[in-house]
């Protein structure tokens, strides 16, 4: 999809304050500093819609960006570390759960795990938690940039292994700075969507 509007929608710290129509949302998780922002900008053509920063755990609120009025792209706040009090960090958590469990409009998560490095345990608890609810998660190992071509297609099979992935589950290998993987990804975007895109 090439997106020529988007817009900061909502941006929430509880369920009254989301959208209230009936669009598609596609959610992102992912723990801090793995790149959330900078890949939603690059999916959606923008520098700087979803602000970045080199300070783990930035993102505090729940952010719907309304891609082409068709669907709401939904920034969640990252998991592990954060600079933030524990009571904070505990109350993202219940707001992350409680939009998971309860949205209706949830269509899919996109997953951002780091392409260089084996997932770590808060990887792990996440992806199989979203699995447990039956989610349907696909995975973008972001900076495939800082790898060389010949070594992707190993790092890609130690994700696939680390989260026992077989053969229907989908795995991007996705890069903010050269955009290499996003038509990939909207291409997955829109097989799930498409049947509310007349709304």
């Amino acid at each position: 999809m090439k997106v020529n509007n988007v817009t900061l929608e909502s941006v929430a710290v509880r369920k009254e304050q989301y959208p209230s129509d009936i669009k598609p949302e596609i959610a992102f998780v992912g723990k801090s500093n793995v790149g959330k922002s900078s890949l939603i900008n690059a999916m959606v053509y923008r520098k700087a819609i979803a602000r970045t920063s080199q300070s783990p755990g930035k993102t505090r609120t729940i952010n719907f960006y309304n891609v082409e009025d068709k669907l709401y792209f939904v920034d969640l706040p990252g998991y592990g570390y954060a600079k933030a009090p524990k009571s904070e960090i505990a109350k993202w958590g219940s707001m992350i759960e409680s939009y998971l469990l309860n949205r209706e409009q949830l269509r899919a998560i996109i997953m951002l795990v780091d392409i260089r490095h084996e997932p770590g345990e808060n990887d792990r608890i996440m992806y199989d938690w979203l699995r447990h609810y039956g989610h349907n998660i696909i995975i973008a190992a972001t900076k495939s940039d800082k790898l060389k071509r010949s070594q992707l297609s190993k790092h890609t099979a130690m994700l696939k292994k680390a989260f026992s992935l077989d053969g229907e589950d989908i795995l991007i290998p996705f890069s903010s700075e050269n955009k290499s993987g996003r038509d990939e990804l909207w291409k997955v975007i829109e097989g799930i969507v498409e049947p509310n895109n007349n709304q």
